[in-house]
């Protein structure tokens, strides 16, 4: 391996691909690292296998951060359309689902097909199974790494290895360990697009459920995602449950509307009029699941026709339909998480390059910054534009 290059990207995930690419167009001499042998692993499992690439309606509404301006600079160097783009050049047929997610149609070996051909193209090298034991910085204000495979020198350090979901496909705390090295500062991380825990009654109840979905609004801190609600052995999953565990903190409900968009108590109180002689717990089976319906009557005790149900009752029922409340104990953590929130504090970060304000030379991208997306193909955008903003700089 040369022992000297322009540049040096450590993690070839979704942000160092793109990084290292960019910077190789530009004629400069590039490494790219990463400790795995195969390469692009989140970008392969990701949509079940089909890539939710970007989202074609990406804005910085769609992403968390203490900085929440700071996403906009990239974002704008590189938009989901240029990614759009490039993909349609590739020949790699896509298509929209929900909310403006796109997949492959496909395999997401596809998408890292387009990426590792854009390398070969660049004249990058590319280091796999390859460990960094040591970063440090010379006197000469340049980089030297102690890696598996001897000594590097570069003029500039781009830090690309992600967060630290999904630890069976290799993801660690690398990134922020460098950040903490060189003492820049990191904010708390935490696991972020994740499954719900829970305990006690509300456990009994997910595991009995176990396998039903419909669609919820579902809110906590005053954010509200409407999209569907899975049931399983260890709580709550499914698009909208993914969405809000970004927002939700230890020793916080969150509020379950399942019937979204309705009027649960005029809807109950019209039936009655409409069919009262019917049983209330086979009325409640056409308005949710049946399973779950099953489960809510025996749980208020609430029995007979809809005759039988005063104003209060319905009332208390609506409520359990469309005010659910309920305290998670905590989440599925990094094992399941999609990304990590938090990260490396975007203020010692200038938002057009991503190189560090008081290193120059050091670059931080992708997962490893504190930028989450939402679910739906946010994140693979944040990785190609901060990756694209700092292969333009380096």
């Amino acid at each position: 391996m040369n022992p000297n290059y322009d540049v040096v990207i450590i993690g070839a995930g979704a942000a160092g691909l793109m990084c290292a690419a960019e910077a190789g167009k530009r004629g400069k001499s590039v490494l790219l690292i990463d400790h795995a042998k195969k390469i692009g692993e989140k970008i392969r499992i990701s949509g079940g296998g089909r890539c939710n690439f970007t989202n074609s309606n990406t804005s910085p509404a769609n992403f968390i951060s203490a900085n929440p301006r700071f996403c906009i600079s990239a974002l704008k160097q590189f938009t989901q359309h240029d990614f759009i783009a490039r993909v349609k050049v590739a020949d790699i047929a896509f298509h929209e689902k929900t909310l403006g997610q796109l997949f492959c149609d496909g395999s997401a070996l596809q998408i890292i097909t387009m990426l590792l051909d854009d390398l070969d193209k660049a004249g990058v090298t590319l280091a796999r199974a390859t460990i960094v034991h040591k970063v440090s910085r010379l006197e000469d204000q340049t980089w030297q790494l102690d890696t598996s495979g001897g000594s590097i020198n570069t003029a500039s350090l781009v830090i690309a290895s992600g967060g630290k979901s999904i630890p069976k496909i290799g993801a660690t705390g690398f990134g922020f360990e460098i950040a903490r090295q060189f003492d820049i500062n990191v904010l708390p991380t935490r696991a972020g697009l994740v499954p719900l825990t829970f305990d006690g009654a509300i456990l009994e109840m997910t595991e009995n459920l176990s396998g039903v979905s419909l669609d919820v609004d579902v809110t906590c801190r005053k954010k509200t995602f409407s999209e569907a609600m899975l049931f399983t052995h260890r709580g709550l999953s499914g698009p909208a449950i993914l969405q809000i565990s970004s927002y939700w903190e230890e020793s916080e409900d969150i509020v379950i509307d399942c019937l979204p968009g309705k009027d649960a108590f005029e809807i109950l109180k019209e039936a009655r009029d409409q069919h009262p002689k019917r049983i209330l717990a086979n009325h409640l089976g056409f308005m949710v699941p049946k399973r779950l319906a099953s489960v809510i009557i025996p749980e208020l005790k609430f029995f007979g026709t809809l005759a039988d149900q005063s104003d209060k009752k319905l009332r208390k029922l609506a409520d359990r339909l469309q005010k659910w409340r309920i305290r998670p104990k905590g989440t599925e953590g990094y094992r399941t998480a999609e990304v990590t929130l938090g990260g490396v504090d975007t203020k010692q970060l200038s938002s057009k390059t991503m190189e560090v304000k008081t290193l120059p030379g050091l670059y931080f991208i992708g997962e490893v910054v504190d930028v989450t997306g939402y679910l739906g193909g946010y994140n693979f955008q944040w990785a190609w534009s901060s990756g694209f903003a700092a292969g333009q700089a380096v």
